[in-house]
């Protein structure tokens, strides 16, 4: 390090890369005696830089969680993960942030090396992000309260208003947060109807949080759940099919939340629920193995039309109008 300025930046990037350090690591690691790494650390007091002195038998240095922020300083590795965070910060749903993750990147690319600057302005004006597109804007308010609460495990009494615009009042124990399909949920026990449920974020009126505290299943995985409850709402069409595939197969060909996915030895076996059985026929149409509609009979019906019309889009003399009675020729039967 050639420098004091040099070695003072460096002492501040350890301090918020390790939390906490002993002096004789930090000045081991800068290359200096005691007496010069108190001088650093107190330069940077001087800067407005909370650097806290924690007592014990060798003595350690901290950064003190404050008021104002204290600079920063961020390696090209982390200065591209940040910039790329930001990217997506944009189309997350929450309203109040989208300006937010804008000035931040701004901010960011200003004080990045020319090249690195240059790369990232690059792929910020080409990428795009395939993400849904949000259908609910969110204020942050809910999502970081909610958050909090989960993190402390404090129940929270909500007031939410449901699909048909009835409003409830409800206890809730929040396990995890999910974003999915451009909404935020919140997944947990609901004391109200006695059992897991998932709560649209941005059809919470009121929050509260209680001094009441609750013990989360263990390893809960909110977007796990999230994607088989919304899978397995009740709809008019109960569906099972067998997939001869693998369970790792099935999903990666078909979405998570189609269905529920169960291993029954060779074959994988698919529980779902649908209203449009020709929508359905048309994910499984996708797939590269073989498959088996157990019930209901009208989804096969529904497989055949959709066969019929894509032979009708090459073959001139196949009729285009779905028929049930009508036969599929041999060669296309392979569902």
């Amino acid at each position: 390090m050639s420098s004091p300025t040099t070695r003072v930046l460096a002492l501040l990037e350890l301090l918020q890369n390790a939390g906490e350090l002993r002096g004789t690591e930090l000045a081991q690691r800068l290359g200096v005696d005691g007496r010069t790494l108190r001088r650093y650390v107190t330069r940077l007091q001087g800067l407005g830089v909370p650097v806290q002195s924690v007592r014990g038998r060798y003595g350690a240095y901290r950064l003190q969680p404050g008021a104002k922020l204290p600079p920063l300083m961020f390696s090209d590795a982390e200065g591209v993960a940040l910039s790329m965070g930001l990217l997506f910060a944009g189309q997350l749903g929450l309203a109040d942030t989208v300006a937010g993750a804008a000035h931040a990147q701004a901010k960011l690319l200003r004080v990045m090396p020319p090249a690195l600057r240059d790369q990232l302005r690059a792929v910020a004006s080409t990428v795009q992000l395939a993400l849904s597109q949000p259908v609910a804007t969110l204020g942050s308010g809910v999502l970081l309260t909610m958050g909090a609460a989960a993190e402390q495990r404090a129940r929270v009494r909500l007031c939410y208003c449901a699909a048909d615009q009835a409003s409830t009042e409800r206890d809730f124990d929040c396990y995890g947060l999910a974003w999915r399909a451009g909404r935020w949920y919140a997944v947990g026990h609901c004391h109200l109807r006695g059992g897991l449920r998932s709560f649209r974020l941005d059809r919470i009126q009121s929050l509260q949080v209680l001094p009441t505290r609750f013990v989360p299943p263990f390893d809960f995985d909110a977007v796990r759940h999230l994607a088989l409850g919304l899978a397995t709402l009740p709809r008019t069409h109960a569906i099972t099919v067998r997939l001869h595939t693998d369970l790792a197969s099935a999903r990666a060909e078909l979405f998570d939340a189609l269905g529920l996915f169960h291993p029954a030895g060779a074959v994988v076996m698919l529980y779902s629920q649908a209203d449009d059985l020709g929508w359905f026929a048309r994910q499984l149409a996708q797939v590269s193995f073989r498959f088996e509609v157990v019930s209901p009979p009208e989804l096969n019906e529904a497989l055949q039309a959709h066969a019929r019309h894509l032979l009708a889009l090459t073959c001139p003399d196949v009729p285009c109008a779905p028929s049930a009675s009508q036969p599929l020729p041999s060669e296309t039967s392979i569902f």
